[in-house]
């Protein structure tokens, strides 16, 4: 430093000048190398598959007082579960990919057309109908890994991330992908509340905003969700499955005995938080259940705990099973893995149990406005 407090000496700049270029160059190549593998020079001509065009649960529609394009997300709508049975990772990327790109197109038509550069657009997350399906592991890793290429790739893009409908589940799920989120990006999260169909008009003005959410505008034919414009997915048909699982990479892997099973704990310090499971069987079927203990520091039989998730057998061999659940209350959880039923054989079990924490600052947030729904008129 040099003899000011906070102040850089010669040397000290010109140091990070040179690192802020290096950063600056990295970024580049990184970005170049992404257009390549994605083949972005083409990618407006490329067709997605068909269960991307009917079932990727999103859609433009309409602009903002500045002429931005808007983005619109249906999570109720969206079974990531069934895409990516259906499809590569990698084309989904491509086909998020090729979203950004025509939203770059059409903020340079609304441009041009308004006589102004337009360079960003508005995204609106609708989370009504968020549901432990949201939670699924392999899903969540999808949308980490396309939060990094928005960010690494398309850094400015987006003015505001406007989230509506949001549940007491939203709080998890947000804290999964929070990582991946800058700081930058998550001072534009707006969460308006109960009262969002008021506050989007704010934003959006009424006539180009779905009378779904608040606005004016409709179909051709009167339709108020837009359907035209707004994809809502659904769950897709298993006709299009490519295949039965995807690959997961398991952390734990175990015997249970014949005749005996295997109780996995996990202590749950509030209510609120989700504990998520995934497990596969070599061979054979395998028994499970999630049960909540009554009495701490000691083992207990099934028999005698809360029982969360009735015990089952489960083809695991065949087809690896994942879940998860809301703990309602705290205490330790027991994930068993029941073997008792059979008397000949060992099994294999391969399992990954996480627990899934809500974010402090969404889930007080959502308290707030609940607190607020609740009080009585004064």
């Amino acid at each position: 430093m040099s003899g000011q407090e906070g102040e850089l000496s010669p040397s000290q700049e010109t140091m990070l000048a040179q690192k802020s270029s290096e950063k600056s160059d990295d970024m580049l190549r990184k970005q170049v190398k992404f257009r390549k593998q994605q083949d972005l020079h083409n990618i407006l001509a490329w067709q997605p598959p068909e269960v991307v065009t009917l079932y990727n649960a999103n859609g433009t529609c309409g602009h903002d007082s500045e002429g931005r394009p808007t983005w619109y997300h249906i999570i109720r709508g969206l079974d990531l579960k069934g895409l990516l049975l259906s499809i590569s990772r990698q084309e989904l990327l491509r086909a998020k990919s090729q979203s950004c790109e025509l939203f770059l197109r059409e903020c340079a038509s609304s441009g041009a057309r308004l006589g102004k550069k337009v360079e960003k657009i508005i995204a609106v997350f609708d989370f009504e109908g968020l549901s432990q399906k949201h939670l699924w592991k392999p899903g969540g890793e999808f949308a980490q890994e396309f939060l990094t290429a928005l960010e690494a790739n398309y850094p400015e893009i987006l003015r505001n991330i406007i989230v509506v409908r949001t549940s007491k589940l939203f709080p998890v799920a947000f804290n999964l992908i929070k990582p991946y989120i800058t700081e930058e990006m998550l001072r534009k999260v707006v969460i308006p509340g109960d009262d969002w169909k008021q506050e989007l008009p704010k934003f959006i003005s009424p006539d180009q905003l779905p009378v779904e959410f608040g606005g004016t505008m409709t179909d051709t034919d009167g339709n108020s969700k837009c359907l035209s414009k707004i994809n809502y997915g659904g769950e897709v048909p298993r006709s299009y499955y490519l295949r039965n699982q995807v690959r997961v990479q398991y952390k734990h892997q175990v015997t249970v005995g014949q005749g005996s099973s295997l109780q996995v704990e996990n202590e749950i310090l509030f209510p609120g938080c989700v504990l998520r499971w995934q497990f596969a069987s070599d061979e054979v079927d395998i028994g499970f259940g999630v049960f909540l203990k009554t009495k701490m520091g000691e083992r207990q039989r099934a028999g005698e705990m809360m029982k969360v998730l009735p015990s089952q057998r489960y083809n695991t061999h065949l087809l690896p099973e994942d879940g998860s659940l809301t703990c309602l209350q705290a205490g330790v959880y027991i994930l068993c893995f029941d073997n008792t039923y059979s008397l000949m054989h060992a099994k294999r079990v391969s399992y990954t149990v996480e627990v899934l924490l809500p974010d402090k600052a969404s889930k007080e947030k959502i308290q707030s406005l609940e607190a607020t729904r609740q009080s009585p008129l004064q």
